[in-house]
């Protein structure tokens, strides 16, 4: 048996909702990772009368597509779909048996209308909670359009395909054999890089707003719900939904849910969102505030926004270490998210640059997959909680160096080692390994702002007790303002202050 019993109860829920027959077409060897495939499509064959096997010539083994009966539609998985892909094999059943993709139908026609053969491989990881989304994307296109084909390819069963083809960071996504992007993609995106996506003249003709929401983070969210819920004008700019929580594995402490997934999360902001009359602009990116008889925001598609009143709710990004070798090596052993990327590296030697809860934590994640683990500290010791540093140095794969300055991190094709300069003696020390994971905590996306909003040294915007910022009708909210704590629960907090004294400012003014 593959399923345990309560996934299996909650399939059986799902299968029923099958609309016509499937026929999954698989080709298996004599591995253990054929085995465990065909016991799962066997599980789901007896779980369903509307689901058929039959063996079938493949190019890859072992892997299975999803088909309707007499057609091939183009959904394939090359390897198991379990752990966080157990989803994507649930939701590829319900849309080839005929169910619709639960997608905006402006989404579908942009899909439907895509001409040309589109061949998408994605590689995953079964740890990584990013993937599935791209997963679920690009099986949806292959289920909407009959010139679009997908292959979820699990990395774990295929290393010599992985490392021929120098994949380093998932999921990583290939087009008719080229390289086509890395990370998180949602539908839009993928349409967006196809190059079908909205343009400034869809957003010409739009009324100035009362309330303008940018960012679609936990406090853009609820900034827009608690505008919105004041029955006056409200719209929301979105570079992605979810913000960084997107990033986000383990949620425990989003008071009155004991737990959660940053992916899972951010969809039902989404979905509270869309509740309401709020004018949401996905995959808009700002670069510009002016405060004229109205406040103009312009974004990098050239269109102009109007509003009477603004809440700026960016969030926060990684922040980069800004040695030589970062950035070139990005996604080819420089990575940021150890449940992602960690198992591409199993076996292997990697670094954490960040002694503080949260690399101590990748550290504490990592050592349990790769080879070893070293963790480089600036300061002269480490800063996470203390139980964490006592999980930490009981692993025997570990070894802690604080008073570290990173100075260059090498390679050629793919990354082979890191420098640093021990602070105390001057020395310049280099070890080989194969990735370095960057965990030094965040830098708020403010920097389109200039000097038109006051911000300190840190680039966060300043904000009085209502949320107001220098500028009259310009409020700020969540990881991009000054506020000490970053927390999705105080970000919550932070947008719902911040639309109630936007409202209140629309009142007085």
């Amino acid at each position: 048996m593959i399923l345990d019993a309560d996934i299996k109860a909650q399939l059986e829920q799902y299968l029923q909702l099958m609309e016509g027959e499937v026929l999954l077409k698989y080709s298996a060897g004599s591995d253990s990772v054929s085995r465990d495939m065909l016991l799962l499509l066997e599980e789901l064959a007896n779980m369903s009368q509307k689901i058929k096997l039959e063996e079938a010539s493949m190019q890859r083994t072992p892997s299975f597509s999803v088909n309707r009966v007499g057609e091939d539609t183009g959904v394939t998985f090359a390897g198991v779909p379990l752990g966080h892909e157990f989803t994507s094999l649930v939701l590829a059943l319900l849309q080839v048996s005929g169910r619709p993709p639960k997608v905006d139908q402006q989404i579908i026609d942009q899909v439907k209308s895509l001409q040309g053969e589109y061949h998408f491989e994605t590689y995953v990881s079964l740890s990584c909670h990013n993937c599935p989304d791209v997963v679920q994307a690009l099986n949806a296109m292959s289920v909407l359009n009959p010139g679009i084909t997908h292959t979820m390819i699990d990395g774990a069963a295929f290393k010599e395909e992985v490392e021929s083809k120098n994949v380093m960071a998932v999921p990583t996504v290939f087009l008719n054999g080229e390289s086509f992007g890395s990370g998180r993609m949602s539908l839009e995106e993928i349409l967006a890089k196809l190059g079908s996506a909205p343009d400034a003249s869809e957003f010409a003709n739009k009324e100035p707003y009362d309330v303008l929401v940018i960012g679609g983070g936990p406090s853009g969210a609820s900034a827009a719900i608690y505008a919105a819920r004041k029955g006056i004008r409200t719209g929301i700019v979105a570079e992605r939904f979810g913000g960084q929580i997107m990033d986000t594995l383990g949620i425990e402490n989003f008071i009155s849910v004991k737990y959660t997934e940053g992916p899972k999360l951010a969809a039902s902001l989404e979905e509270h969102v869309k509740e309401y009359n709020v004018d949401v602009m996905n995959l808009q990116r700002a670069k510009r505030l002016e405060k004229k008889d109205l406040i103009e925001i312009e974004l990098e598609n050239g269109a102009v926004l109007k509003s009477k009143a603004v809440i700026l709710s960016t969030g926060a990004r990684w922040r980069n270490v800004g040695v030589p070798g970062e950035a070139e090596f990005k996604n080819k052993g420089v990575a940021y998210c150890p449940h992602c990327d960690g198992p591409l590296f199993a076996g292997k030697r990697v670094a954490v640059i960040g002694g503080g809860n949260s690399g101590v934590e990748a550290a504490i994640d990592l050592a349990g997959i790769v080879n070893h683990v070293t963790v480089l500290e600036f300061a002269a010791e480490l800063k996470a909680d203390s139980v964490l540093q006592d999980r930490l140095r009981s692993l025997p794969n570990v070894t802690v160096i604080t008073n570290a300055q990173t100075t260059e991190i090498t390679g050629t094709d793919k990354v082979n080692g890191i420098s640093y300069k021990d602070r105390e003696t001057g020395a310049v020390h280099h070890i080989e390994l194969e990735g370095v994971f960057v965990q030094i905590g965040l830098v708020p996306n403010t920097d389109w702002l200039g000097d038109t909003v006051e911000r300190n040294k840190m680039g966060e915007i300043i904000v009085d007790k209502h949320g107001a910022t220098s500028v009259p009708g310009v409020f700020a909210a969540g990881d991009c303002t000054n506020s000490p704590y970053k927390q999705i629960i105080i970000s919550m907090g932070s947008g719902a202050t911040a639309a109630l004294g936007a409202f209140d400012y629309l009142i007085r003014n």
